[in-house]
């Protein structure tokens, strides 16, 4: 199955790799079914492959491990959202991932930390959005963790100092 995988993460904004997840997944939709186990196993492996290294390379996607833990593309129309949204996160999950090969050929990979790799628009894009919205705009797995965390905040005890 013949997939755009920069246009498939354009049109659903925030898509997995290759885990399972709350998001569509690209490995799966470049197989056009779920893959069970390790994809590089999987028929279409050099497809994935090169899918996955097309939204990698792409200067509009954000690679990162926002879900999860797991290697997450977001869209660039979805940063803003994500700047709004940072603190219920974390750094760690925002911060950029890029891989890198050396001359010996191994792989190495590099992270930029949030937000030093947020665009200034996006930065002041992120201003004029609620929580409420840009919850929204990444879709109900980002409502849900919102509302998780806001739960969490306002149930723990306030701190003396």
């Amino acid at each position: 199955m013949s997939v755009d995988a920069v246009d498939f993460v354009r049109q659903h904004g925030v898509v997995l790799e290759s885990a399972r997840g709350p998001v569509p997944n690209l490995a799966g939709a470049v197989a056009g079914t779920p893959i069970h186990g390790n994809w590089w196993a999987h028929p279409d492996g050099k497809e994935i492959f090169r899918a996955t290294r097309l939204a990698r390379d792409c200067e509009h996607i954000l690679v990162c491990r926002l879900v999860g833990g797991k290697v997450t593309y977001v869209h660039r129309r979805l940063w803003p959202a994500l700047v709004r949204l940072a603190r219920y996160f974390g750094k760690e999950s925002l911060a950029s991932i890029r891989e890198e090969h050396t001359a010996s050929g191994a792989h190495l990979v590099k992270t930029l930390p949030f937000p030093g790799w947020v665009p200034l628009k996006a930065r002041e894009s992120a201003k004029a959005l609620s929580e409420a919205e840009a919850a929204n705009q990444l879709g109900p797995w980002a409502t849900a963790l919102v509302h998780r965390q806001q739960r969490r905040l306002r149930s723990s005890p306030s701190r003396p100092w």
